[in-house]
């Protein structure tokens, strides 16, 4: 029999909708294969592209599909299945129902020897906790992503220094938030990845503008504006900072344009709309 493919490498977190038709694709030698954990993590999977479209009905429902079939099933099914039922909660802002979910992921995970899925449970639970116990949570992450043995969970330090920055960003220590996102960019360049390494030098330039070096965050933002591929998303975190530097520099007529391109792509992300409200009434208004 043909193995079955690692689905999680068909992964476009960008575009969830691609990922869940490749998903789904696979449910049927899935299926066929009697290989019960493969098909029931596919579901997590294709449950978490619904998460990130904001179809959290669709997720709950196929969620509950997977916690059917849980009895029969290992380990690994059971992590995913939590980490995703947290995820989907999380992400529709009932933060008291995500995080049981993340926190049994967590221990089920170490129980299990899954490092990958422990770091990621750890992280998850920092994303809902505030200020020391998230910070408590992303270094116990960092320590065990740091000491695995598992290159996969290794891989998660990237993410975490940056989670750690912007904890520390939140508190107003900027100095630190910045010696942090310095390391997490050294390890972006490692890894090669252009996307993650964009991201890592955004947030160098914000903090800049945290710490009153305007003019240093001004230039890193049109250096990244003036290397953005047409075809990647249209930057438009890239174009609000644009617009913050230069009105803090005293220039609001050229500020404008681009707080208006921020308010035009920012005003589609759904999260956004929920959550920050405020952010793009602002954008908006100093747009005009």
């Amino acid at each position: 029999m043909t193995p079955l493919p690692d689905f999680d490498a068909l992964w476009d977190y960008d575009h969830p909708a691609d990922s869940e038709q490749a998903f789904r694709a696979l449910l049927p030698a899935a299926e066929a294969s009697g290989d019960l954990g493969y098909l029931l993590e596919l579901k997590t999977q294709i449950a978490r592209t619904f998460s990130l479209r904001r179809q959290f009905d669709e997720a709950h429902a196929l969620l509950d599909e997977v916690e059917g079939a849980l009895d029969a099933a290992p380990a690994r099914p059971r992590i995913r299945y939590w980490l995703e039922r947290g995820r989907a909660y999380n992400s529709a802002g009932q933060v008291e129902q995500a995080r049981p979910c993340f926190e049994t992921a967590w221990e089920a995970a170490q129980t299990a020897g899954e490092d990958f899925y422990a770091v990621d449970a750890a992280h998850m639970i920092a994303i809902v906790e505030s200020d020391q116990a998230a910070l408590d949570w992303n270094l116990k992450a960092l320590a065990l992503a740091e000491s695995s043995a598992d290159e996969r969970a290794r891989k998660w330090r990237g993410a975490l220094y940056n989670n750690i920055g912007w904890t520390y960003h939140d508190r107003g220590d900027y100095a630190r938030a910045l010696d942090i996102f310095h390391k997490a960019l050294d390890l972006r360049l490692a890894d090669g990845k252009p996307g993650p390494i964009r991201i890592a030098r955004w947030c160098i330039a914000r903090t800049l503008r945290s710490l009153g070096r305007v003019d240093e965050a001004l230039a890193m933002q049109q250096t990244l504006l003036s290397e953005h591929n047409p075809d990647d998303d249209p930057p438009g975190y890239t174009y609000e900072e644009l617009g913050e530097c230069l009105l803090l520099l005293g220039r609001a007529a050229e500020a404008r344009p681009y707080f208006a391109q921020a308010y035009a792509i920012l005003s589609q992300d759904g999260w956004l709309v929920a959550n920050e409200p405020a952010r793009l009434e602002r954008l908006r208004a100093l747009g005009q």
